[in-house]
């Protein structure tokens, strides 16, 4: 899904995929493959970074359109030693204030629901308010447009309401397995959903994904591709909605107070 919100959103301005995933569950390395960008890797966390050597760590990506976009992801060979990546989503903010992008998508992988409740039951904050609590942060929840699909994002929804999680900024995602209508549960669902959040886009099905992957946009389905530029339309007027147009320029984060794992 990021890489859809990508390709929507490149044509409004400089775009990077923040991938927060282990290299060997992501498929962002692979996708990348071939390029000279040093990725994650050639980021250490202590030495200083600049705005050259951050976009020069970045690999390219082709838009559905002209426009291209990047990606940070750790590109080495499969058998490399893993990186410890950040937790702390403040460390991946100051990363991307870093090299000076002006739209950020971070491609997460931890349970909303679960670590919303996890969070509440440690009394701590957890990572989904981490990276809901960034400068003009708009949450993006996924989920497949089946019955246990809805029903996981339903819980995750309610789950972030009870924690008072801006909702309101939400857009939620319904990806479709097959051709077709949608089972009534999900479309009963998306009802739901459409009262608690800012918007909910219905991604089609797509051949081309489930047998190229996203490597070649171009492959993309005229109706996936209008699925995407309307996920990036939902997002930017979640924004819109909450910080005006245009928006207002981000304030640069301040350095972390606590230590944060090298990247």
């Amino acid at each position: 899904m990021a890489n859809l919100l990508a390709c929507g959103l490149a044509a409004s301005g400089r775009v990077v995929v923040l991938d927060t995933s282990p290299r060997l569950s992501s498929p962002w390395p692979a996708w990348t493959a071939g390029q000279n960008a040093g990725g994650l890797a050639a980021l250490p966390a202590d030495q200083p970074l600049s705005r050259a050597r951050v976009q020069q760590a970045a690999a390219q990506r082709p838009g559905i359109a002209d426009a291209s976009w990047q990606v940070l992801t750790d590109g080495r060979e499969w058998h490399s030693a893993p990186l410890a990546l950040p937790q702390d989503p403040a460390a991946w903010h100051q990363l991307a204030a870093i090299g000076g992008w002006q739209t950020v998508i971070a491609d997460t992988t931890h349970p909303v629901a679960h670590d919303v409740l996890a969070a509440r039951c440690e009394d701590r904050a957890g990572q989904t308010r981490g990276w809901c609590d960034l400068p003009f942060a708009v949450p993006v929840l996924c989920a497949a447009a089946t019955a246990s699909g809805v029903q996981a994002l339903q819980q995750a929804v309610m789950a972030m309401h009870a924690e008072g999680l801006p909702l309101q900024r939400a857009v939620a995602v319904l990806v479709a397995s097959t051709d077709g209508r949608p089972p009534a549960v999900v479309r009963a669902g998306a009802t739901m959903l459409t009262a608690r959040t800012a918007a909910v886009v219905n991604l089609p099905h797509d051949p081309s994904i489930r047998a190229h992957g996203l490597r070649e946009p171009a492959r993309l389905r005229p109706r996936t591709r209008q699925a995407a530029a309307a996920l990036a339309a939902a997002v930017l007027a979640s924004a819109h909605a909450a910080w005006g147009q245009p928006l207002p320029e981000a304030a640069r984060p301040r350095p972390l107070s606590v230590s944060v794992p090298a990247l």
